[in-house]
Formats: structure tokens, C-alpha cells, sequence
């Protein structure tokens, strides 16, 4: 794997909690740091203009991305 997409892959992810269908425009979202909503507006106009780039660029981001990394919860055992 290319450095860049390593450096992409590292600090973008799939966003599985805001998810409408697979997570990618919730990710991109999280990684602009912006309303997935206008992410979402974005990909629909996209898509009503360059179809198949808009699919093609969905498919391969939900591919190659990772999904988000859960914070880890600590259980605390009494014993």
C-alpha cells in the first residue's frame, strides 16, 4: 500500500453509528468535521450529475476504508 492512502486509511474512517447505508459520507463527515447530512446532499447531487463516478467513488471508499474504532469501555470487575 502507497504512503498517502496508508496516511488516508489512518485517519478516515467508515462511520457505522451515523450510518444510512454503509458509513462512507458519515466518515467524511467525521474527517471534514462537518453535518453528515451535507456530505449526504453532496453525494445525491453528484450522483444525479456523474452516476457511475458517484457510485464508483462510494463503492471503493466503503472498500478500502476501515470502520471507525470503538472507544474501548472499561468494565470494572468487583471481586
Amino acid at each position: 500500500m502507497t504512503k498517502p492512502l496508508e496516511k488516508l486509511r489512518k485517519h478516515m474512517h467508515l462511520d457505522r453509528d451515523n450510518a444510512w447505508l454503509f458509513g462512507v459520507c458519515a466518515g467524511l463527515a467525521n474527517y471534514w468535521r462537518t453535518d453528515p447530512a451535507i456530505v449526504r446532499v453532496g453525494v445525491v447531487v453528484s450522483g444525479l450529475f456523474i452516476t457511475k463516478v458517484t457510485i464508483a467513488f462510494y463503492l471503493v471508499a466503503w472498500l478500502l476504508l476501515d470502520d471507525r474504532p470503538r472507544d474501548r469501555v472499561s468494565v470494572d470487575t468487583d471481586n
